[in-house]
């Protein structure tokens, strides 16, 4: 019921540079929470952009105003070529739109598109506290791996990570 909720209240859509304003927005509130990035500062657009896919940028677009209610995206985990085929994961969705299946309808998308473009593996180092991420990643087919134990610090604290990952059931099977 949720996802047809969701479905109509916001669609998907490639991410443009014009977006970034409101995709920066996004990324700041989830900072905010603590529970969403290692990251303290926000990045510029073409740091953002030399750090991610050129694949896979999405972005949910409420129908009711065209507000962008959530992003996501796919960076490489390697510049080997080896690990061509595994990226990490990201999802934000805009403080006024959670809990309403934004999240779900862009990392359904995201997983989508991953396999159209030869990913195989997906990855995403959640904060053990973000229940929701967890749960939202689990629930579309990502299994946890483990926990890094004080693997970095935010804001001077060490902090835990869960690690999950999605194995293609297209891409990579041979």
């Amino acid at each position: 019921m949720k996802k047809i909720l969701a479905t109509r209240r916001v669609q998907i859509r490639p991410l443009f540079r014009e977006d970034w304003d409101r995709v920066l927005a996004i990324y700041l509130e989830g900072m905010a929470t603590g529970l969403a990035t290692f990251e303290t500062a926000a990045p510029t657009w073409e740091k953002w952009d030399s750090a991610h896919h050129n694949f896979a940028r999405l972005v949910a677009v409420s129908n009711e105003d065209g507000q962008l209610a959530g992003w996501a995206a796919l960076s490489p985990v390697s510049s080997r070529a080896v690990y061509s085929g595994v990226a990490e994961v990201s999802v934000y969705v805009g403080n006024e739109f959670r809990r309403q299946g934004v999240g779900g309808m862009l990392l359904d998308t995201l997983i989508e598109q991953s396999e159209s473009n030869s990913i195989w593996t997906l990855q995403a180092s959640i904060f053990p506290e973000n229940n929701a991420s967890i749960a939202l990643h689990v629930n579309r087919g990502f299994r946890e791996i483990g926990t890094r134990e004080r693997v970095a610090k935010l804001n001077g604290i060490w902090r835990n990570t869960v690690l999950l990952e999605r194995r293609s059931q297209i891409v990579g099977l041979g």
